[in-house]
């Protein structure tokens, strides 16, 4: 019988609260995906993190940026994240933008390309997307720059 997997990732809330480490559950998957968050053969679950998101629509009220490199990087990552970000709220109305990704774009940030709702990021053990793997506090300067210069996109 498959087991359900845990590991640790990092939320940064939309509000004043400040980003932390969670224990984020993923359930077994019968079928494969190519898509690279599912290639492990897992379902994350970051729903259970974000405020307001619609309930009882899983994967379908989420979406997903791959983060592979940093601007001018000439080679991606060995262990790429993953930054999982609310697209479908319970009211209907739009998620509040997340302050934190705001504060760190400064000049370059742009309210209709804002992360939008609290970000779920996630680690992966290799470039293959195989397995997740814990993140910790040390990742954080990295997505950090990441989200200073990156903006979300739907799948």
């Amino acid at each position: 019988m498959d087991q359900y997997q845990s590991v640790d990732a990092l939320v940064i809330p939309s509000d004043d609260r400040a980003p932390h480490l969670v224990t984020l559950m993923a359930s077994p998957m019968n079928l494969h995906s190519r898509d690279a968050p599912y290639r492990c053969g897992s379902m994350p679950h970051p729903e259970v993190f974000m405020d307001y998101i619609a309930e009882g629509l899983g994967h379908n009220a989420w979406s997903f940026h791959l983060v592979e490199a940093l601007d001018c990087m000439t080679k991606k990552f060995a262990t790429p994240y993953v930054i999982f970000h609310p697209i479908i709220s319970r009211d209907g109305m739009p998620f509040p933008v997340n302050k934190f990704a705001r504060d760190i774009q400064g000049r370059l940030y742009k309210e209709p390309e804002a992360w939008r709702g609290n970000l779920v990021i996630v680690k992966y053990r290799d470039a293959q997307y195989s397995s997740m793997t814990n993140i910790s506090m040390a990742d954080f300067p990295i997505l950090k720059n990441y989200l200073s210069t990156h903006r979300p996109h739907t799948k």
